[in-house]
C-alpha cells in the first residue's frame, strides 16, 4: 500500500433502500471521513442521491444476473474498475455480486472483504456451495453473534477473519424527546390515531415469515384481555401481495378493523417510535439482526420479539424488552398486555435501560469505525484512526 488515499469498491446488487443498501452508503460516507475513496458499483437505485451526499461514487453494473456466464462477464467488468480506478480493496455484501468480486480480487491480487446479511439457509449441498462465497472474504463480517455462529460451525470461518460488527442506527436520529410534534402529529393523522390511544407498531414489510398473521391473533386474543384505548400500525410494504390480501381478510373475520392500520412503508421511523407505545416484531424465523427494535430501544421503547436468533443479542428480557416463542399468538397477546399495563414508572426505567444498551452497542458511527478497522486491517491504512478524529465531538 502506498501513502495514496484507499480506494475502497463495494459491490452489491442495487441501491435499493434495505439494510444492506443503507449500510453501504454509511460505509460509503466513513470511507470518505477516513480519507478514502469510497466506489459502490450496482445498479441505481432510490439511494442514489444518498450516496453521492455521502461523498461517494456510483458505478452502473449489473450485478443481479444469476448465470455462471454473467458472473464471469461482471468478474472482468469488476476487473476493468479496479484497474481504472486503482481499487485496493473490494467489499461484497452480496452472492452474487461476491461471486464476480471473488474471482476479480483473485485475478487482481486484492483482498475481497465479504458481511453476510441474511440468514442464507442451505437445504442441499448447491445452496450452501452459492451461500460459501460469503464466507470466502480475507475477511468476514457477520452482522450478528447469531450469524457469527453459522459462518464457524456450518462454513468452517475461522477466528482470525470472523468479525462480528452489528448494524446500527444512528442516536442522533433517535433521540427521545427532539422529534418535533409537528412530525409525530402528521403520522398520528394520516394512521387515525385519537389523542390517548395506546399505538402497537409494527415496522416490517407485510411477508408471511415476518410474523403479521400471529400478531392479528394475538390482537383478537389482546381485546378481550386487556380492551383498552389501543391500535395497531402494520407499517411496510407489501412484500406478498396474497399475503397481504388474506391478512387483511383475516382482520375483517375477527372484526378489528377499527384496531388495525394498513400504513405502507413509513418514511419517518423516528417519528413512529416516538408515536408507538409499543414496537413488536413477531418473527417465524431468526432474524439475521433487525434494527427496527434497536432504534425503537433507541428511542426508549419497549419493545416484544420472538425468542431466537439475533433478537436474543439486541433485546435484554425483562429489562429493555420481552422475548415470546416464535408462531405463539397466546404468549404475544400477554406479553402487549403486560406492556400495556406497565406503570409509568418502570416505562421510564425500562426507556433509560434501552437507550443505554442501544447506544453502547448498536450506534452508525460503531458499526462505520469497526469496519474501517478490517480494511485498516488489510491495507495497512488509518481510515479508522481519522474516522474517529473526524466524529470525536459527535
Amino acid at each position: 500500500m502506498t501513502d495514496r488515499s484507499p480506494v475502497i469498491l463495494q459491490v452489491l446488487p442495487a441501491l435499493g433502500t434495505g439494510g444492506l443498501e443503507r449500510g453501504a452508503v454509511e460505509i460509503a460516507s466513513a470511507i470518505t471521513q477516513g480519507g478514502g475513496t469510497a466506489l459502490v458499483a450496482s445498479r441505481p437505485g432510490r439511494l442514489l442521491v444518498q450516496l453521492r451526499h455521502a461523498g461517494g461514487r456510483h458505478i452502473d453494473l449489473d450485478l443481479k444476473i444469476k448465470s455462471p456466464f454473467a458472473v464471469l462477464r461482471r468478474a472482468r467488468d469488476l476487473q476493468a474498475i479496479i484497474r481504472r480506478e486503482g481499487v485496493d480493496l473490494v467489499h461484497a455484501r452480496s452472492r452474487i455480486p461476491a461471486w464476480a468480486a471473488w474471482i476479480a480480487c483473485r485475478r487482481e491480487n486484492i483482498p475481497l472483504v465479504t458481511t453476510w446479511h441474511g440468514v442464507h439457509e442451505a437445504t442441499w449441498w448447491g445452496k450452501k456451495l452459492y451461500n460459501s462465497v460469503l464466507a470466502r472474504g480475507a475477511r468476514v463480517i457477520a452482522i450478528s453473534e447469531f450469524i457469527a455462529g453459522r459462518l464457524r460451525s456450518e462454513y468452517g470461518v475461522s477466528e482470525s477473519r470472523l468479525r462480528v460488527i452489528p448494524r446500527g442506527a444512528d442516536p442522533q436520529d433517535f433521540e427521545p424527546g427532539v422529534i418535533s410534534g409537528e412530525r409525530v402529529q402528521k403520522l398520528a393523522e394520516s394512521w387515525g390515531v385519537l389523542h390517548g390511544e395506546d399505538v402497537i407498531l409494527m415496522p416490517a414489510r407485510l411477508t408471511d415469515w415476518k410474523g403479521q398473521g400471529v400478531l392479528i391473533e394475538a390482537l383478537a386474543l389482546l381485546r378481550d384481555r386487556a380492551d383498552t384505548g389501543w391500535i395497531c400500525v402494520l407499517a411496510g410494504p407489501e412484500g406478498d401481495r396474497k399475503f397481504s390480501r388474506r391478512l387483511q381478510q383475516r382482520v375483517r373475520e375477527l372484526g378489528l378493523e377499527d384496531r388495525v392500520r394498513f400504513a405502507g412503508t413509513c418514511t419517518d421511523m423516528p417519528a413512529a417510535c416516538d408515536l408507538a407505545t409499543v414496537v413488536v416484531a413477531p418473527s417465524l424465523r431468526p432474524e439475521p439482526f433487525g434494527r427496527t427494535l434497536v432504534e425503537a430501544q433507541m428511542m426508549g421503547r419497549p419493545v416484544i420479539g420472538t425468542a431466537q436468533g439475533a433478537m436474543m443479542e439486541t433485546i435484554l428480557p425483562g429489562e429493555t424488552g420481552l422475548v415470546v416463542p416464535p408462531g405463539d399468538a397466546d404468549a404475544l397477546a400477554d406479553a402487549l398486555k403486560s406492556v400495556l399495563e406497565t406503570d409509568e414508572d418502570a416505562l421510564n426505567w425500562l426507556a433509560e435501560k434501552a437507550r443505554a444498551h442501544a447506544v453502547a452497542n448498536y450506534t452508525t458511527d460503531l458499526m462505520q469505525a469497526r469496519t474501517l478497522g478490517v480494511y485498516d486491517e488489510l491495507l495497512g491504512t488509518h481510515l479508522r484512526t481519522t474516522f474517529e478524529e473526524q466524529n470525536h465531538d459527535r
